[in-house]
């Protein structure tokens, strides 16, 4: 504990003496002056006995209670002018991240997708004051969710990709993967397969615009257009993340308006981390113009070029232990602003000074009985 106005108490300690010295001087002036009253003479047998020993030393003793009293209400008070406090240093975290969630959303990703947007429902509703947004491609990008910290809508939305993607599985693994023509499927798995078409063209207006032209998975541009969707791109003041999720299995059938070479530039141009997620080999898209490892190290690449890291998805490492391992990374922690505060400290004064009054009130009214 420290004093903030010690002179005050030095000050109030010398006025105090002061008063009390020149009380006492003028008391042992006027002590053997005899103005009013009755003398008496021969009291020293009264001064003598027992009774008159014992209440004279009663009151002295409630005079010094008083005395004692007074000093002690004095000097507390004088210490709760002066101000008691102490110092202490207030840590507050500031978040000023802005983080996209970057999903190609080809079907050969639909498992890998679906799991992280289902993760990622428990995180944003435990996030507090960074902001979210969704961006998901194939050959075109929808900017799902605008960054927001309204984590609440972030979390329905999230709920509406999860459906994307069951329904995605629902249509490989229970249609494409038994039946190879319309022909050979009971009328029941043909009805079903219609809705499944109707219920999905809702999501894939949006990023297959151009399909037959243009091709698919055109990952350069995903990348390019999550970048651009974080408003005021040169805001050097909050921390910006993109989270990948894709195979890097490219199938343009012209020239990409950004390929991901010059997208990774362009992020580590404007301070944009990007990190990866990645499918293991055993559930890596099986087709005889892409090879694994290529498409591997090429995104490794691209996203090392940018200061992030790329994780592949296994059984040992699933979706969630990736997402946690990218909140441990250092782009990621969150910004700590100390400042140092001064707090009052009265307490012990205030009861010092409410016990020194009540013993002095105390002491008082036992003397004038």
């Amino acid at each position: 504990m420290e004093i903030m106005h010690g002179w005050v108490i030095l000050a109030g300690i010398l006025v105090f003496a002061l008063v009390v010295l020149i009380t006492l001087f003028l008391r042992r002036k006027g002590k053997d002056r005899f103005d009013t009253g009755i003398r008496a003479a021969n009291t020293a047998l009264i001064r003598n006995s027992d009774i008159y020993k014992d209440i004279s030393r009663r009151y002295n003793i409630l005079r010094a209670v008083l005395a004692l009293g007074l000093a002690g209400s004095v000097l507390a008070s004088l210490v709760l002018v002066a101000r008691p406090y102490k110092k202490q240093d207030v840590y507050t975290g500031v978040k000023k991240r802005d983080i996209i969630i970057c999903m190609d959303v080809s079907y050969s990703l639909y498992e890998q997708n679906r799991e992280l947007v289902d993760y990622l429902k428990g995180v944003v509703r435990g996030l507090a004051g960074d902001r979210i947004g969704v961006s998901i491609f194939n050959t075109s990008s929808v900017t799902y969710v605008p960054l927001t910290d309204d984590y609440d809508y972030v979390a329905d939305r999230l709920d509406e990709l999860s459906d994307y993607f069951v329904l995605q599985k629902e249509l490989y693994e229970d249609i494409y993967d038994n039946y190879e023509y319309v022909s050979e499927m009971p009328d029941d798995v043909v009805a079903r397969y219609y809705d499944l078409l109707d219920e999905l063209a809702y999501y894939d207006a949006g990023t297959l615009y151009n399909n037959d032209s243009r091709g698919s998975s055109l990952i350069g541009e995903g990348l390019g257009t999550a970048l651009y969707s974080f408003p005021y791109i040169n805001d050097s003041e909050r921390t910006r993340v993109i989270i990948m999720s894709t195979d890097n299995q490219l199938n343009v059938f012209g020239k990409e308006i950004m390929d991901l070479q010059e997208a990774s530039n362009y992020c580590k141009k404007n301070k944009v981390t990007v990190f990866g997620i990645f499918p293991s080999e055993e559930n890596f898209y099986k087709d005889e113009r892409y090879l694994y490892s290529e498409c591997k190290n090429e995104l490794d690449k691209a996203i090392r070029n940018t200061g992030g890291l790329l994780y592949v998805r296994t059984p040992s490492l699933p979706v969630s232990a990736i997402v946690q391992n990218i909140q441990k990374q250092e782009v990621m922690t969150i910004n700590m602003v100390m400042s140092r505060q001064t707090q009052d400290m009265p307490r012990n004064a205030y009861i010092i000074l409410f016990c020194c009054l009540a013993f002095t009130s105390l002491a008082g009214l036992v003397l004038q009985k």
